[in-house]
């Protein structure tokens, strides 16, 4: 298993390899000491999973706030993604700014997103289906989102023929410039603040 991280260093890309033969193939998705070595020690509290049946369909950027502030080991299990983590941490050099990837069931990629981060992807097959673990369960209360479209943060997101697909939940986001502080920067890792 190799863990990359990406130019937002927090943020982790992880390659399972993949065993292969006639049969198909093997792969361990997560191993929790290789897990904390290179991303943190970290409990999962609740796995989702989601499926998007059109390209084009654009779920986020969604996070929770604290107490219940989330991160996320996301992986795409049928179809692909273009997966977006942005960094919402009030001092972080890298407040603002983006990093992106592409998971698919096929290169079996993952990409590790902690707290601090607004994340959201877009599919680009139909009937999409992608898994992701989370450090904290879902609250209502404390969920809050980004607009996808920013044009301050600029995420190049892939163009799709027939167009993005949202959720009414998600067209009305608000800007990063209207984000009330969530999270700040300091020694490493984002703190909470209420």
């Amino acid at each position: 298993m190799e863990f990359k991280p990406l130019s937002i260093a927090d943020v982790v890309l992880i390659k399972p390899k993949k065993i292969g033969d006639d049969r198909g193939y093997f792969m361990e998705t997560f191993r929790q000491s290789l897990f904390e070595q290179h991303a943190g020690t970290i409990e999962f509290k609740q796995e989702n999973q989601s499926l998007s049946a059109y390209t084009g369909t654009v779920r986020g950027l969604h996070f929770q706030i604290a107490p219940r502030a989330q991160g996320k080991l996301v992986r795409c299990i049928a179809g692909a993604i273009f997966d977006v983590a942005v960094d919402i941490r009030v001092g972080s050099p890298t407040y603002g700014l983006y990093v992106a990837a592409e998971l698919s069931a096929q290169n079996g990629h993952q990409l590790w997103i902690p707290a601090g981060f607004a994340h959201g992807f877009c599919t680009l097959q139909p009937s999409t289906e992608v898994s992701y673990k989370v450090t904290d369960y879902y609250s209502p209360d404390h969920d809050r989102g980004l607009r996808w479209d920013d044009p301050a943060i600029g995420i190049e997101w892939p163009d799709v023929a027939g167009g993005t697909i949202l959720s009414a939940k998600d067209k009305a986001q608000p800007l990063l410039a209207e984000l009330k502080e969530s999270f700040s920067y300091g020694t490493g890792q984002a703190e909470l603040q209420r």
